[in-house]
């Protein structure tokens, strides 16, 4: 049986439990969930449509819209039909969602409101058919003609998706994954969320990731086959008040949004001040202390304190009674705000992977978490280092090829390797960690490689209020960095005194320069998951620059 096979089944076991359930203003009425039986239902009727536009097994369909439970439906009914999912962010701008459809060629377009259908259109003229989802569910009540266990027959080898890669460094590519590599993948991370729980019952999951990354697909797929019950974020700025009311058992991150709940705590305690401030920051104290080896007796005392007076109100007003952990991805996570959520009692369970490792390469163990690192490699998985400590992967969770791009494909995969693109080490307990991008390396004009990220991390961590810290230097003498966000001159000197004393002459930031406006998608400088596009953002600030490196100079 295929991985989707076995969903289907699980939902029929589930058909009279909720299953997946959007969140609307905080409200979780009945006019926004679905049972097992109900989402079949829905992923039926999906099918009767799609058989009528008279799609063919391998055809590709773009999936555009946020996330729903009808993009649930769409997206199990497109792979029972045999067909090839294009899931695309409705974030992004209408141009470049244009260029991928152009691209991989779909048979259908299907978008999930008139909006975005709009912005297709007004790109792309004669673009292929697009349909929205009032077309598909408009007669939901009417029986549908498709069978829900009639599913096309999925061997492993059968592509089922084509996810697009960010495009930090230029054009994305469209990743295929194979129904081999989502069966591997779901089986891995179920066992691991089985091994997180320790107890039978219904999971209480939430979401706000979209769909159309990778690692939020599987997350999504891997609730499905567990019978969870997936409460879905429809609206960003309610994510905070949303989770606490949801009151998840775990749920998926990016890093940002752990910072920001780490720093909206520090800044409320701030504000009440008193005996509860004090006891927080002696604790805060005792605590990286003991991480560091260096802890006092009296530090076990501001511990105590605090965890029977201060963390547990925290926890509860942050996120709720249940949680179990927070599991953490798609960028690095800074070794400060894992140990602050261990401090409160909350794990953090770090994952590694790659769109095209099948969004997964590593995850802690949630009995064996260390802080820093992402976990070992996931069953079935090897894992090693080549040229320049770039992580080399194999396995069943290696993607097929790039759409349309055959020379990309064989420069990665070489002897049944994929090689990453990551500079990475293992320790003697096989847990990895992520050092950085080697593309994104520094070489000064004396040689130095310097890897940036780690450097950034501790920067930014050190300016209150920054957005964003990017080093600059390739071929120059020394380092430079740009600080985003509403920063002063005298803070990020401030810091780069006390980051740059820890670092060997050659990673130590010499100047600086602040931008007001952070990097964000909309101006064009970040992808659309988030990642910097480094050699867009050098290009456009290149005035300011090269003035940052005569100023320096000439002084």
């Amino acid at each position: 049986m295929s991985f989707l096979s076995d969903i289907f089944a699980q939902l029929e076991v589930a058909k009279d439990t909720v299953v997946v359930w959007e969140t609307h203003d905080e409200q979780q009425t009945a006019s926004f969930w679905l049972t097992g039986a109900g989402l079949l239902q829905q992923v039926a009727h999906a099918r009767t449509f799609l058989r009528s536009k008279g799609l063919k097994k391998g055809d590709r369909c773009a999936l555009l819209a946020h996330n729903s439970i009808e993009w649930v439906a769409m997206d199990l009914a497109m792979m029972a039909e045999g067909l090839i999912v294009v899931p695309l962010y409705a974030r992004q701008a209408p141009s470049e969602l244009v260029a991928m459809m152009k691209d991989c060629a779909p048979a259908l377009i299907c978008c999930g409101d008139e909006t975005l259908r709009a912005g297709i259109v007004e790109n792309w003229p004669d673009a292929t058919e697009q349909v929205s989802f009032d077309d598909i569910f408009s007669n939901v009540n009417n029986p549908p003609s498709a069978e829900t266990h009639d599913s096309v027959q999925l061997e492993d080898a059968d592509p089922v998706t084509i996810i697009y890669t960010s495009g930090t460094s230029g054009e994305a590519k469209g990743v295929v994954l194979s129904a081999g590599n989502i069966s591997h993948m779901v089986s891995c991370t179920s066992d691991r969320l089985t091994t997180l729980m320790n107890r039978p019952g219904q999971d209480r999951v939430f979401h706000y990731l979209p769909f159309c990354f990778a690692g939020s697909w599987i997350m999504l797929l891997t609730c499905l086959l567990r019978r969870n019950r997936l409460m879905l974020n429809t609206d960003l700025s309610k994510i905070a008040s949303e989770m606490r009311t949801v009151e998840p058992d775990y749920f998926l991150n990016v890093p940002a949004l752990l910072e920001r709940m780490r720093k909206a705590v520090d800044e409320q305690l701030w504000k009440s001040g008193g005996i509860v401030l004090n006891l927080y920051t002696r604790a805060k104290g005792a605590w990286m202390r003991k991480h560091e080896g260096r802890a006092t007796f009296v530090d076990s005392f501001w511990l105590a304190g605090a965890n029977a007076l201060v963390f547990p109100t925290i926890r509860e007003k942050m996120i709720g009674p249940n949680l179990k952990a927070l599991i953490c991805g798609s960028a690095p996570l800074s070794l400060e705000t894992q140990l602050f959520f261990m401090m409160l009692g909350i794990p953090v369970l770090q994952v590694y992977g790659l769109t095209e490792t099948t969004a997964i390469c590593t995850m802690d163990d949630p009995q064996h978490v260390e802080p820093g690192r992402v976990g070992p490699a996931i069953p079935g998985i090897e894992m090693k280092l080549g040229e320049n400590d770039e992580i080399l992967v194999r396995g069943p969770n290696i993607f097929l090829k790039y759409w349309n791009r055959a020379q990309e494909t064989t420069k990665v995969l070489q002897n049944g390797w994929f090689h990453t693109g990551d500079q990475g080490e293992m320790n003697a307990a096989g847990n990895w960690r992520i050092i950085g991008r080697i593309k994104n390396l520094v070489i000064l004009g004396s040689g130095h490689n310097i890897a940036p990220e780690p450097i950034e991390d501790e920067i930014r961590q050190s300016i209150p209020g920054a957005q964003q810290v990017v080093l600059m230097g390739n071929g120059r003498s020394y380092l430079s960095a740009v600080v985003t966000g509403p920063v002063t001159q005298e803070q990020v000197q401030a810091a780069l005194d006390v980051v740059n004393p820890q670092l060997p002459h050659y990673k130590q930031v010499r100047a600086f320069c602040i931008c007001a406006e952070p990097f964000s998608i909309e101006n064009g400088l970040l992808t659309a998951n988030g990642k910097l596009k480094r050699d867009l953002i050098a290009a456009r600030l290149k005035p300011q620059i090269e003035e940052m490196y005569a100023v320096k100079q000439a002084v």
